[in-house]
């Protein structure tokens, strides 16, 4: 596996663990000892969709085996509902393109259930830290797909199309610091405006661009062929 680093925001004291097995929360808590913040969700897909709505974990482990889950499809619903909430997927045999797909999602990490807790913690480290895990292999289709679409092969990301042009000075500002890997609250901070007005601006600025994360934003920014514009601090 490699890290592919986005940035180093401070690390978060929330993670939530998920799974149908017990025995495998129980290998994950002990791996996960120390990290604060550390706990059980649910061990089921409804459950768990109820009460990350009231914890607002900042990081999920998530067993790609977890009842009611339905894979992928569950995995994107998690993301749509819960975008701020970083997901590292635990599953025994996914292959390169499953991997590949939860990656598009949104997903931040992906590793093997029977991975060694002590190496499992590194991962959510590094994942709390703003970095995505992702194997060898997957980072060269991530780098391929990143040429791509500056090339302009990729059409849905092609510069040529106008999509940023569509975004006020305020969200093309937001959007860049978000393509940069920094979180609501650094945004907030960086711009004096409310982590409210933040999601509200990502929100909108989403649905302009026709995507659902910030990987994908990454994307659509690295297709952006104009000079980096210049700001001034503002409260609007």
């Amino acid at each position: 596996m490699n890290q592919f680093t986005e940035n180093h925001s401070p690390i978060v004291n929330v993670l939530a663990l998920a799974s149908s097995s017990g025995g495998r929360l129980a290998c994950w808590e002990r791996g996960l000892c120390g990290l604060a913040g550390t706990f059980r969700v649910a061990e089921e897909f409804d459950a768990l969709k109820n009460t990350i709505s009231q914890s607002n974990p900042q990081l999920l482990l998530l067993d790609y085996e977890l009842h009611g889950l339905d894979g992928a499809n569950g995995t994107a619903c998690l993301k749509r509902l819960f975008p701020e909430t970083r997901i590292i997927v635990s599953g025994n045999s996914l292959s390169d393109d499953a991997e590949w797909e939860l990656f598009k999602i949104g997903v931040r990490g992906c590793c093997r259930n029977d991975i060694d807790p002590q190496f499992l913690k590194g991962i959510v480290v590094a994942v709390q830290q703003g970095e995505l895990w992702i194997r060898r292999t997957l980072t060269y289709r991530l780098l391929d797909e990143l040429k791509t679409v500056a090339t302009g092969k990729h059409r849905i990301y092609r510069a040529e199309l106008g999509l940023l042009d569509s975004l006020t000075q305020r969200e093309y500002e937001i959007a860049v610091r978000a393509g940069n890997g920094e979180n609501n609250k650094q945004i907030s901070e960086g711009l004096e405006i409310t982590e409210r007005t933040v999601k509200a601006h990502l929100t909108e600025i989403f649905r302009k661009l026709g995507i659902a994360d910030r990987l994908k934003l990454v994307l659509v920014l690295s297709a952006d062929q104009r000079q980096a514009r210049r700001f001034t601090p503002s409260n609007q």
